[in-house]
Protein backbone atom coordinates (compact mmCIF):
# COMPACT_ATOMS: atom_id res chain seq x y z
CA UNK A 1 0.00 0.00 0.00
CA UNK A 2 2.82 2.40 0.88
CA UNK A 3 4.49 1.65 -2.46
CA UNK A 4 1.27 2.50 -4.25
CA UNK A 5 0.98 5.85 -2.46
CA UNK A 6 4.61 6.72 -3.26
CA UNK A 7 4.07 5.82 -6.91
CA UNK A 8 1.02 8.06 -7.14
CA UNK A 9 2.88 10.90 -5.45
CA UNK A 10 5.85 10.59 -7.79
CA UNK A 11 3.54 10.46 -10.78
CA UNK A 12 1.74 13.55 -9.54
CA UNK A 13 5.02 15.42 -9.11
CA UNK A 14 6.07 14.49 -12.65
CA UNK A 15 2.69 15.72 -13.89
CA UNK A 16 3.12 19.09 -12.21
CA UNK A 17 6.62 19.46 -13.63
CA UNK A 18 5.26 18.68 -17.08
CA UNK A 19 2.42 21.15 -16.74
CA UNK A 20 4.74 23.87 -15.47
CA UNK A 21 3.25 27.29 -15.01
CA UNK A 22 0.60 26.84 -17.65
CA UNK A 23 0.19 28.40 -21.03
CA UNK A 24 -2.50 30.61 -22.47
CA UNK A 25 -4.91 28.92 -24.82
CA UNK A 26 -6.45 30.54 -27.85
CA UNK A 27 -9.40 31.71 -25.76
CA UNK A 28 -7.20 33.32 -23.14
CA UNK A 29 -7.63 30.67 -20.43
CA UNK A 30 -4.85 29.98 -17.97
CA UNK A 31 -4.18 26.26 -17.79
CA UNK A 32 -3.20 26.30 -14.12
CA UNK A 33 -5.66 28.90 -12.96
CA UNK A 34 -3.09 31.69 -12.99
CA UNK A 35 -5.78 34.20 -13.91
CA UNK A 36 -9.42 34.54 -14.80
CA UNK A 37 -10.57 33.14 -18.13
CA UNK A 38 -10.83 35.94 -20.70
CA UNK A 39 -14.47 36.63 -21.61
CA UNK A 40 -13.34 38.77 -24.55
CA UNK A 41 -12.92 35.52 -26.44
CA UNK A 42 -16.71 35.48 -26.87
CA UNK A 43 -18.41 37.37 -29.66
CA UNK A 44 -21.45 39.62 -29.37
CA UNK A 45 -23.64 36.54 -29.81
CA UNK A 46 -22.02 34.91 -26.78
CA UNK A 47 -20.23 32.31 -28.90
CA UNK A 48 -16.59 31.59 -29.55
CA UNK A 49 -15.56 32.71 -33.03
CA UNK A 50 -13.62 29.47 -33.50
CA UNK A 51 -15.05 26.15 -32.41
CA UNK A 52 -13.66 25.09 -29.04
CA UNK A 53 -13.28 21.52 -27.77
CA UNK A 54 -13.52 20.26 -24.21
CA UNK A 55 -13.57 16.81 -22.64
CA UNK A 56 -15.92 15.92 -19.78
CA UNK A 57 -15.79 12.97 -17.40
CA UNK A 58 -18.81 10.69 -17.16
CA UNK A 59 -19.18 7.59 -14.99
CA UNK A 60 -19.38 4.18 -16.61
CA UNK A 61 -21.49 2.11 -14.24
CA UNK A 62 -21.26 -1.08 -16.27
CA UNK A 63 -25.04 -1.44 -16.25
CA UNK A 64 -26.34 -4.57 -17.91
CA UNK A 65 -28.45 -3.43 -20.84
CA UNK A 66 -27.70 0.23 -20.18
CA UNK A 67 -26.94 2.86 -22.78
CA UNK A 68 -23.41 3.77 -23.92
CA UNK A 69 -22.31 6.38 -21.34
CA UNK A 70 -20.43 8.45 -23.93
CA UNK A 71 -22.88 8.10 -26.80
CA UNK A 72 -26.59 8.20 -26.12
CA UNK A 73 -29.62 10.47 -26.33
CA UNK A 74 -28.48 12.64 -23.44
CA UNK A 75 -24.91 13.09 -24.61
CA UNK A 76 -26.33 14.11 -27.99
CA UNK A 77 -28.60 16.64 -26.27
CA UNK A 78 -25.67 18.16 -24.38
CA UNK A 79 -23.37 18.22 -27.40
CA UNK A 80 -25.95 19.94 -29.58
CA UNK A 81 -26.85 22.43 -26.86
CA UNK A 82 -23.25 23.45 -26.19
CA UNK A 83 -22.40 23.71 -29.88
CA UNK A 84 -25.49 25.79 -30.67
CA UNK A 85 -25.11 28.16 -27.73
CA UNK A 86 -21.35 28.56 -27.39
CA UNK A 87 -19.75 26.88 -30.42
CA UNK A 88 -18.13 24.36 -28.06
CA UNK A 89 -17.69 20.71 -28.95
CA UNK A 90 -18.07 18.36 -26.01
CA UNK A 91 -16.41 14.96 -25.86
CA UNK A 92 -17.28 12.60 -23.02
CA UNK A 93 -14.64 10.42 -21.37
CA UNK A 94 -15.83 7.35 -19.46
CA UNK A 95 -14.37 6.60 -16.02
CA UNK A 96 -15.45 3.42 -14.18
CA UNK A 97 -17.74 4.47 -11.33
CA UNK A 98 -16.63 1.89 -8.78
CA UNK A 99 -12.90 2.57 -9.13
CA UNK A 100 -13.24 6.27 -9.93
CA UNK A 101 -10.80 7.49 -7.26
CA UNK A 102 -7.97 5.30 -8.52
CA UNK A 103 -8.83 5.95 -12.17
CA UNK A 104 -9.00 9.74 -11.90
CA UNK A 105 -5.71 9.71 -9.95
CA UNK A 106 -4.08 7.74 -12.74
CA UNK A 107 -5.44 10.12 -15.38
CA UNK A 108 -4.23 13.15 -13.45
CA UNK A 109 -0.79 11.63 -12.97
CA UNK A 110 -0.57 10.86 -16.70
CA UNK A 111 -1.60 14.41 -17.74
CA UNK A 112 -4.60 12.84 -19.43
CA UNK A 113 -7.54 13.83 -17.23
CA UNK A 114 -10.66 15.30 -18.87
CA UNK A 115 -11.01 19.09 -18.83
CA UNK A 116 -14.03 18.79 -16.53
CA UNK A 117 -13.55 16.20 -13.79
CA UNK A 118 -15.84 14.96 -11.07
CA UNK A 119 -15.12 12.87 -7.98
CA UNK A 120 -16.57 12.08 -4.58
CA UNK A 121 -13.09 12.11 -3.06
CA UNK A 122 -11.87 15.47 -1.75
CA UNK A 123 -8.53 13.92 -0.71
CA UNK A 124 -7.62 13.30 -4.36
CA UNK A 125 -8.29 16.93 -5.22
CA UNK A 126 -6.27 18.19 -2.28
CA UNK A 127 -3.39 15.86 -3.11
CA UNK A 128 -3.01 17.17 -6.63
CA UNK A 129 -4.06 20.71 -5.72
CA UNK A 130 -1.21 20.98 -3.24
CA UNK A 131 1.16 20.04 -6.05
CA UNK A 132 -0.21 22.56 -8.50
CA UNK A 133 -2.04 19.97 -10.55
CA UNK A 134 -5.54 21.44 -10.07
CA UNK A 135 -6.83 24.77 -11.36
CA UNK A 136 -7.61 27.47 -8.81
CA UNK A 137 -11.07 28.40 -10.10
CA UNK A 138 -11.63 31.42 -7.86
CA UNK A 139 -10.63 34.26 -10.23
CA UNK A 140 -12.34 32.71 -13.23
CA UNK A 141 -15.56 32.06 -11.33
CA UNK A 142 -15.75 35.54 -9.88
CA UNK A 143 -14.59 37.52 -12.94
CA UNK A 144 -17.11 35.73 -15.16
CA UNK A 145 -20.03 35.73 -12.73
CA UNK A 146 -22.28 37.55 -15.21
CA UNK A 147 -21.57 34.88 -17.82
CA UNK A 148 -22.44 32.13 -15.34
CA UNK A 149 -25.83 33.13 -13.88
CA UNK A 150 -27.25 29.62 -13.75
CA UNK A 151 -24.18 28.14 -12.10
CA UNK A 152 -24.05 30.82 -9.41
CA UNK A 153 -27.79 30.70 -8.77
CA UNK A 154 -27.93 26.92 -8.66
CA UNK A 155 -24.88 26.30 -6.47
CA UNK A 156 -25.02 29.57 -4.56
CA UNK A 157 -22.11 30.87 -2.56
CA UNK A 158 -22.49 27.98 -0.12
CA UNK A 159 -21.52 25.28 -2.62
CA UNK A 160 -19.10 27.39 -4.64
CA UNK A 161 -17.08 28.39 -1.58
CA UNK A 162 -17.68 25.20 0.44
CA UNK A 163 -14.12 23.88 0.02
CA UNK A 164 -12.32 27.21 -0.32
CA UNK A 165 -8.95 27.27 1.41
CA UNK A 166 -9.22 29.82 4.26
CA UNK A 167 -5.52 30.67 4.08
CA UNK A 168 -4.94 31.00 0.32
CA UNK A 169 -8.58 31.56 -0.77
CA UNK A 170 -7.99 29.03 -3.55
CA UNK A 171 -11.01 27.16 -4.91
CA UNK A 172 -9.84 23.86 -6.33
CA UNK A 173 -13.35 22.44 -6.62
CA UNK A 174 -16.98 23.44 -6.44
CA UNK A 175 -19.57 21.22 -4.83
CA UNK A 176 -22.60 19.92 -6.68
CA UNK A 177 -25.95 20.48 -4.97
CA UNK A 178 -27.42 17.53 -3.14
CA UNK A 179 -31.10 18.24 -3.63
CA UNK A 180 -32.13 15.49 -1.25
CA UNK A 181 -29.66 14.96 1.59
CA UNK A 182 -30.95 11.49 2.50
CA UNK A 183 -28.25 8.93 3.21
CA UNK A 184 -29.01 5.28 3.97
CA UNK A 185 -32.05 3.29 5.04
CA UNK A 186 -32.63 -0.24 6.26
CA UNK A 187 -35.12 -2.29 4.24
CA UNK A 188 -36.97 -5.44 5.24
CA UNK A 189 -39.22 -7.97 3.51
CA UNK A 190 -42.70 -6.91 4.57
CA UNK A 191 -44.25 -10.09 3.21
CA UNK A 192 -41.93 -12.20 5.39
CA UNK A 193 -42.97 -10.24 8.46
CA UNK A 194 -46.60 -10.90 7.66
CA UNK A 195 -45.98 -14.56 6.91
CA UNK A 196 -44.36 -15.04 10.33
CA UNK A 197 -46.88 -12.74 12.06
CA UNK A 198 -44.11 -10.35 13.17
CA UNK A 199 -44.33 -6.64 13.87
CA UNK A 200 -42.15 -4.11 12.05
CA UNK A 201 -39.03 -3.83 14.26
CA UNK A 202 -38.78 -0.52 16.11
CA UNK A 203 -35.60 -1.07 18.12
CA UNK A 204 -32.22 -2.70 17.56
CA UNK A 205 -33.28 -5.61 19.78
CA UNK A 206 -36.51 -5.99 17.78
CA UNK A 207 -34.48 -6.09 14.58
CA UNK A 208 -32.20 -8.79 15.99
CA UNK A 209 -35.18 -10.94 16.99
CA UNK A 210 -36.69 -10.60 13.51
CA UNK A 211 -33.41 -11.68 11.91
CA UNK A 212 -33.37 -14.71 14.19
CA UNK A 213 -36.94 -15.50 13.13
CA UNK A 214 -35.97 -15.30 9.46
CA UNK A 215 -33.05 -17.65 10.07
CA UNK A 216 -35.06 -20.10 12.14
CA UNK A 217 -37.98 -20.19 9.70
CA UNK A 218 -36.02 -20.51 6.48
CA UNK A 219 -38.00 -23.61 5.47
CA UNK A 220 -41.26 -21.71 5.78
CA UNK A 221 -39.99 -18.65 3.92
CA UNK A 222 -37.86 -20.26 1.19
CA UNK A 223 -38.94 -23.90 1.03
CA UNK A 224 -36.47 -25.90 -1.03
CA UNK A 225 -34.11 -22.91 -1.09
CA UNK A 226 -33.93 -22.68 2.72
CA UNK A 227 -30.16 -23.18 2.68
CA UNK A 228 -29.81 -19.94 0.72
CA UNK A 229 -31.42 -17.84 3.45
CA UNK A 230 -29.63 -14.55 4.25
CA UNK A 231 -31.39 -12.78 7.12
CA UNK A 232 -29.33 -9.57 6.79
CA UNK A 233 -27.03 -8.45 4.00
CA UNK A 234 -24.18 -5.97 4.03
CA UNK A 235 -21.26 -5.59 1.63
CA UNK A 236 -17.47 -5.40 1.88
CA UNK A 237 -18.05 -1.67 2.58
CA UNK A 238 -19.68 -2.46 5.90
CA UNK A 239 -18.81 0.93 7.35
CA UNK A 240 -21.26 2.49 4.92
CA UNK A 241 -23.71 -0.34 4.51
CA UNK A 242 -24.35 -0.68 8.24
CA UNK A 243 -24.02 3.03 8.95
CA UNK A 244 -27.40 3.59 10.58
CA UNK A 245 -26.60 0.75 12.99
CA UNK A 246 -22.97 1.56 13.82
CA UNK A 247 -23.53 5.32 14.09
CA UNK A 248 -26.45 4.75 16.45
CA UNK A 249 -23.76 4.00 19.05
CA UNK A 250 -22.16 7.44 18.57
CA UNK A 251 -23.09 10.32 20.85
CA UNK A 252 -26.05 12.10 19.17
CA UNK A 253 -24.84 15.31 20.86
CA UNK A 254 -21.29 14.97 19.52
CA UNK A 255 -19.70 18.38 19.02
CA UNK A 256 -18.95 19.80 15.59
CA UNK A 257 -15.27 19.74 16.51
CA UNK A 258 -15.19 16.04 17.40
CA UNK A 259 -17.20 15.17 14.33
CA UNK A 260 -14.92 17.21 12.05
CA UNK A 261 -11.74 15.76 13.55
CA UNK A 262 -12.96 12.23 12.80
CA UNK A 263 -15.01 12.78 9.65
CA UNK A 264 -12.06 12.55 7.25
CA UNK A 265 -13.28 8.98 7.15
CA UNK A 266 -16.87 9.25 5.96
CA UNK A 267 -17.73 5.87 7.47
CA UNK A 268 -17.11 7.21 10.99
CA UNK A 269 -14.47 4.56 11.64
CA UNK A 270 -12.66 6.50 14.39
CA UNK A 271 -15.73 8.09 15.97
CA UNK A 272 -16.12 7.02 19.61
CA UNK A 273 -18.83 4.40 20.05
CA UNK A 274 -18.97 2.86 16.58
CA UNK A 275 -16.77 -0.04 17.70
CA UNK A 276 -19.74 -1.27 19.71
CA UNK A 277 -21.79 -1.31 16.54
CA UNK A 278 -19.21 -3.41 14.71
CA UNK A 279 -19.05 -5.71 17.73
CA UNK A 280 -22.80 -6.28 17.38
CA UNK A 281 -22.36 -7.09 13.69
CA UNK A 282 -19.66 -9.59 14.68
CA UNK A 283 -22.09 -11.26 17.08
CA UNK A 284 -24.79 -11.42 14.42
CA UNK A 285 -22.35 -12.79 11.84
CA UNK A 286 -21.29 -15.59 14.15
CA UNK A 287 -24.93 -16.42 14.78
CA UNK A 288 -25.55 -16.89 11.06
CA UNK A 289 -27.61 -13.72 10.64
CA UNK A 290 -25.37 -11.93 8.12
CA UNK A 291 -24.47 -12.97 4.58
CA UNK A 292 -21.40 -15.13 5.14
CA UNK A 293 -19.69 -14.04 1.90
CA UNK A 294 -20.28 -10.28 2.23
CA UNK A 295 -16.56 -9.46 2.32
CA UNK A 296 -15.66 -11.36 -0.85
CA UNK A 297 -17.27 -9.14 -3.48
CA UNK A 298 -15.86 -5.71 -4.24
CA UNK A 299 -17.22 -2.49 -5.68
CA UNK A 300 -19.48 -2.87 -8.69
CA UNK A 301 -20.03 -6.60 -8.24
CA UNK A 302 -23.67 -7.61 -8.78
CA UNK A 303 -23.70 -10.79 -6.68
CA UNK A 304 -25.41 -9.25 -3.65
CA UNK A 305 -28.03 -7.49 -5.78
CA UNK A 306 -28.77 -10.76 -7.54
CA UNK A 307 -29.27 -12.56 -4.21
CA UNK A 308 -31.64 -9.85 -3.01
CA UNK A 309 -33.57 -9.88 -6.29
CA UNK A 310 -33.81 -13.68 -6.17
CA UNK A 311 -35.61 -13.44 -2.84
CA UNK A 312 -33.01 -14.91 -0.47
CA UNK A 313 -32.43 -11.78 1.64
CA UNK A 314 -34.66 -10.68 4.50
CA UNK A 315 -33.16 -7.25 5.22
CA UNK A 316 -30.36 -4.99 4.06
CA UNK A 317 -29.08 -1.46 4.55
CA UNK A 318 -28.23 0.68 1.53
CA UNK A 319 -28.82 4.05 -0.12
CA UNK A 320 -32.16 5.43 1.01
CA UNK A 321 -33.89 4.60 -2.29
CA UNK A 322 -31.81 1.63 -3.46
CA UNK A 323 -34.59 -0.97 -3.94
CA UNK A 324 -36.47 1.41 -6.23
CA UNK A 325 -33.70 2.23 -8.69
CA UNK A 326 -33.22 0.93 -12.26
CA UNK A 327 -36.81 0.55 -13.44
CA UNK A 328 -37.57 -2.97 -14.64
CA UNK A 329 -34.19 -4.11 -13.30
CA UNK A 330 -34.85 -2.74 -9.80
CA UNK A 331 -34.88 -4.88 -6.68
CA UNK A 332 -38.52 -3.96 -6.09
CA UNK A 333 -39.52 -5.15 -9.57
CA UNK A 334 -37.49 -8.35 -9.49
CA UNK A 335 -38.44 -9.47 -6.00
CA UNK A 336 -42.03 -9.93 -7.18
CA UNK A 337 -40.90 -12.26 -9.97
CA UNK A 338 -39.59 -14.72 -7.40
CA UNK A 339 -41.71 -14.01 -4.35
CA UNK A 340 -45.06 -13.11 -5.85
CA UNK A 341 -47.07 -9.91 -5.92
CA UNK A 342 -46.97 -9.50 -2.12
CA UNK A 343 -43.17 -9.55 -2.00
CA UNK A 344 -41.67 -6.15 -1.31
CA UNK A 345 -39.11 -4.33 0.78
CA UNK A 346 -40.18 -1.51 3.05
CA UNK A 347 -37.98 1.02 4.81
CA UNK A 348 -37.71 0.74 8.60
CA UNK A 349 -36.03 2.80 11.31
CA UNK A 350 -35.09 0.46 14.19
CA UNK A 351 -31.67 1.67 15.34
CA UNK A 352 -32.09 3.97 18.32
CA UNK A 353 -29.26 5.97 19.88
CA UNK A 354 -28.78 6.47 23.60
CA UNK A 355 -31.36 9.28 23.62
CA UNK A 356 -34.02 7.08 22.07
CA UNK A 357 -33.85 9.02 18.80
CA UNK A 358 -32.61 7.88 15.40
CA UNK A 359 -29.84 10.36 14.64
CA UNK A 360 -28.67 10.03 11.06
CA UNK A 361 -25.34 11.64 10.25
CA UNK A 362 -25.68 12.99 6.74
CA UNK A 363 -23.64 15.21 4.47
CA UNK A 364 -24.32 18.88 3.99
CA UNK A 365 -26.09 20.12 0.83
CA UNK A 366 -23.05 18.99 -1.16
CA UNK A 367 -22.34 16.03 -3.36
CA UNK A 368 -19.68 15.40 -6.00
CA UNK A 369 -16.73 17.73 -6.35
CA UNK A 370 -16.19 19.29 -9.77
CA UNK A 371 -12.70 20.44 -10.69
CA UNK A 372 -10.42 21.26 -13.59
CA UNK A 373 -6.99 19.62 -13.93
CA UNK A 374 -4.02 21.91 -14.63
CA UNK A 375 -3.92 20.49 -18.15
CA UNK A 376 -7.24 22.19 -18.93
CA UNK A 377 -6.40 24.91 -21.46
CA UNK A 378 -9.98 26.03 -21.97
CA UNK A 379 -11.23 27.28 -18.62
CA UNK A 380 -13.90 29.59 -20.03
CA UNK A 381 -15.51 26.92 -22.20
CA UNK A 382 -15.43 24.53 -19.25
CA UNK A 383 -17.18 27.05 -16.99
CA UNK A 384 -19.77 27.74 -19.66
CA UNK A 385 -20.38 24.00 -19.79
CA UNK A 386 -21.09 23.97 -16.05
CA UNK A 387 -23.44 26.91 -16.47
CA UNK A 388 -25.27 25.16 -19.30
CA UNK A 389 -25.90 21.98 -17.31
CA UNK A 390 -27.03 24.12 -14.36
CA UNK A 391 -29.77 25.76 -16.42
CA UNK A 392 -33.15 24.68 -14.95
CA UNK A 393 -34.64 23.63 -18.29
CA UNK A 394 -31.57 21.55 -19.16
CA UNK A 395 -31.51 19.87 -15.76
CA UNK A 396 -35.18 18.98 -16.13
CA UNK A 397 -34.80 17.51 -19.61
CA UNK A 398 -31.72 15.49 -18.70
CA UNK A 399 -33.55 14.11 -15.66
CA UNK A 400 -36.93 13.21 -17.15
CA UNK A 401 -36.36 13.11 -20.91
CA UNK A 402 -39.32 13.02 -23.30
CA UNK A 403 -42.94 12.52 -22.35
CA UNK A 404 -44.16 9.05 -23.25
CA UNK A 405 -40.60 7.76 -23.52
CA UNK A 406 -39.03 8.26 -20.10
CA UNK A 407 -41.86 9.95 -18.21
CA UNK A 408 -45.57 10.50 -18.07
CA UNK A 409 -47.48 13.55 -16.83
CA UNK A 410 -50.22 12.84 -14.33
CA UNK A 411 -52.81 14.81 -12.42
CA UNK A 412 -51.61 18.28 -11.47
CA UNK A 413 -48.57 17.90 -13.70
CA UNK A 414 -46.92 15.27 -11.50
CA UNK A 415 -44.05 13.59 -13.34
CA UNK A 416 -43.89 9.79 -13.23
CA UNK A 417 -40.73 8.12 -14.53
CA UNK A 418 -41.29 5.12 -16.80
CA UNK A 419 -38.83 2.50 -18.02
CA UNK A 420 -36.96 3.38 -21.21
CA UNK A 421 -35.07 1.32 -23.75
CA UNK A 422 -31.97 1.72 -25.92
CA UNK A 423 -30.35 5.15 -26.07
CA UNK A 424 -33.10 6.59 -23.85
CA UNK A 425 -32.01 4.51 -20.85
CA UNK A 426 -30.63 6.57 -17.99
CA UNK A 427 -27.67 4.73 -16.46
CA UNK A 428 -28.00 6.57 -13.15
CA UNK A 429 -30.99 7.66 -11.12
CA UNK A 430 -32.32 10.96 -12.47
CA UNK A 431 -29.37 10.93 -14.87
CA UNK A 432 -27.01 12.43 -12.29
CA UNK A 433 -23.99 11.32 -14.30
CA UNK A 434 -24.78 14.16 -16.73
CA UNK A 435 -26.30 16.66 -14.30
CA UNK A 436 -23.01 16.77 -12.42
CA UNK A 437 -23.90 19.97 -10.56
CA UNK A 438 -27.13 18.34 -9.34
CA UNK A 439 -27.88 15.16 -7.42
CA UNK A 440 -31.58 14.57 -6.87
CA UNK A 441 -34.78 15.51 -8.63
CA UNK A 442 -34.92 19.19 -9.62
CA UNK A 443 -37.70 20.25 -11.95
CA UNK A 444 -38.15 23.84 -13.04
CA UNK A 445 -41.13 24.14 -10.66
CA UNK A 446 -40.01 23.51 -7.03
CA UNK A 447 -43.54 22.61 -5.92
CA UNK A 448 -43.87 20.08 -8.72
CA UNK A 449 -40.48 18.64 -7.78
CA UNK A 450 -41.69 17.89 -4.28
CA UNK A 451 -44.89 16.30 -5.57
CA UNK A 452 -43.06 14.21 -8.16
CA UNK A 453 -40.25 12.77 -6.00
CA UNK A 454 -42.24 9.69 -5.04
CA UNK A 455 -43.07 9.10 -8.72
CA UNK A 456 -39.45 9.24 -9.87
CA UNK A 457 -38.98 5.47 -9.85
CA UNK A 458 -40.46 3.51 -12.72
CA UNK A 459 -42.89 0.79 -11.67
CA UNK A 460 -42.61 1.48 -7.92
CA UNK A 461 -45.53 2.25 -5.61
CA UNK A 462 -45.08 5.96 -4.66
CA UNK A 463 -46.15 5.16 -1.10
CA UNK A 464 -43.01 3.05 -0.61
CA UNK A 465 -40.83 5.96 -1.74
CA UNK A 466 -42.66 8.46 0.46
CA UNK A 467 -42.20 6.24 3.50
CA UNK A 468 -38.49 5.71 2.77
CA UNK A 469 -37.98 9.44 2.28
CA UNK A 470 -39.68 10.25 5.58
CA UNK A 471 -37.58 7.72 7.50
CA UNK A 472 -34.34 8.90 5.91
CA UNK A 473 -35.13 12.45 7.06
CA UNK A 474 -35.99 11.50 10.64
CA UNK A 475 -33.55 13.00 13.19
CA UNK A 476 -31.08 14.08 10.51
CA UNK A 477 -27.93 15.87 11.52
CA UNK A 478 -26.17 17.46 8.55
CA UNK A 479 -22.46 18.19 8.27
CA UNK A 480 -21.33 21.80 7.91
CA UNK A 481 -18.65 23.62 5.98
CA UNK A 482 -15.99 23.99 8.65
CA UNK A 483 -13.76 26.28 6.55
CA UNK A 484 -10.57 24.59 7.65
CA UNK A 485 -8.88 24.10 4.30
CA UNK A 486 -6.70 21.23 3.14
CA UNK A 487 -4.96 18.90 5.59
CA UNK A 488 -1.43 18.02 4.52
CA UNK A 489 -1.52 14.67 6.34
CA UNK A 490 -4.39 13.58 4.08
CA UNK A 491 -2.31 14.00 0.91
CA UNK A 492 -2.32 10.72 -0.98
CA UNK A 493 -4.02 8.88 1.89
CA UNK A 494 -7.71 8.93 0.94
CA UNK A 495 -7.84 5.74 -1.12
CA UNK A 496 -5.22 3.72 0.83
CA UNK A 497 -6.82 4.45 4.20
CA UNK A 498 -10.29 3.67 2.85
CA UNK A 499 -9.08 0.29 1.60
CA UNK A 500 -7.37 -0.44 4.90
CA UNK A 501 -10.49 0.56 6.84
CA UNK A 502 -12.66 -1.80 4.82
CA UNK A 503 -10.25 -4.69 5.38
CA UNK A 504 -10.09 -4.06 9.13
CA UNK A 505 -13.86 -3.84 9.52
CA UNK A 506 -14.45 -6.94 7.43
CA UNK A 507 -11.85 -8.95 9.35
CA UNK A 508 -13.30 -7.83 12.67
CA UNK A 509 -16.86 -8.76 11.70
CA UNK A 510 -15.96 -12.28 10.51
CA UNK A 511 -13.57 -13.02 13.40
CA UNK A 512 -14.64 -15.47 16.10
CA UNK A 513 -16.53 -13.46 18.70
CA UNK A 514 -13.84 -14.12 21.31
CA UNK A 515 -11.27 -12.53 18.97
CA UNK A 516 -13.25 -9.45 17.92
CA UNK A 517 -11.68 -7.10 20.46
CA UNK A 518 -8.14 -8.11 19.55
CA UNK A 519 -8.72 -7.99 15.78
CA UNK A 520 -10.49 -4.63 15.85
CA UNK A 521 -8.05 -2.95 18.23
CA UNK A 522 -5.00 -4.21 16.36
CA UNK A 523 -6.51 -3.10 13.08
CA UNK A 524 -7.34 0.33 14.46
CA UNK A 525 -3.77 0.76 15.70
CA UNK A 526 -2.44 -0.17 12.26
CA UNK A 527 -4.87 2.28 10.66
CA UNK A 528 -3.83 5.11 12.95
CA UNK A 529 -0.13 4.31 12.46
CA UNK A 530 -0.60 4.24 8.68
CA UNK A 531 -1.69 7.89 8.65
CA UNK A 532 -5.00 8.09 10.47
CA UNK A 533 -3.55 9.54 13.68
CA UNK A 534 -1.56 12.18 11.82
CA UNK A 535 -4.74 13.32 10.10
CA UNK A 536 -6.66 13.45 13.39
CA UNK A 537 -3.88 15.45 15.04
CA UNK A 538 -3.61 17.94 12.19
CA UNK A 539 -7.37 18.37 11.95
CA UNK A 540 -7.56 19.07 15.67
CA UNK A 541 -4.71 21.58 15.48
CA UNK A 542 -6.20 23.30 12.44
CA UNK A 543 -9.62 23.55 14.09
CA UNK A 544 -8.12 25.16 17.17
CA UNK A 545 -6.00 27.57 15.12
CA UNK A 546 -9.09 28.78 13.24
CA UNK A 547 -12.00 28.32 15.67
CA UNK A 548 -10.15 28.50 18.97
CA UNK A 549 -11.89 26.71 21.82
CA UNK A 550 -15.31 26.64 20.09
CA UNK A 551 -16.76 23.15 20.10
CA UNK A 552 -19.72 23.96 17.85
CA UNK A 553 -20.25 26.33 14.94
CA UNK A 554 -23.39 28.36 14.47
Amino acid sequence: MKKRVVSLMLAAMMMVMAVGCGAKSDNGSASNGGGAADASALGADGKFAETQHITVEVYDRGNDGGSDPVNNKYTDYIKKGMLDKYNVEVEFVAVPRWTEVEQISNLLAANNAPDVCVTYDIATIETYGNMGGIVDMKDALEANKELLPNLWKHLGETNIYWDQNPETNAIWDIEAVRENQNDVNTFIREDWLKKLNLEVPKTTEDFYKVLCAFRDNADTLLGADASKMIPYSISYDAGYRAKTLTMSFADPKMSDKEYYVNSFDDRGFTIPGVKEGFSLLNKWYNEGLIWKDFALYGAGDKTEDDLIKAGYVGAFTHNWDYPFRDGENSIEANIKKFGGDEAQFIAIDPFQDKNGTHTKWISGPVDRKIFFPATNDNILASLLYLDWISTPENIQYLQIGDEGVTHEVGEGGVISIIAATGNDIQNSGMNIDYTITTNGLKLVDPELTEKSLAYSYAGVDPALVEAADKIAKTDDRAAKSYHIGSIEAETGMGDPLSQKRDQIIDQAIVAPTADFEKVFDQGMQEYLSAGGQAIIDERKAKWESIHGDKENLD
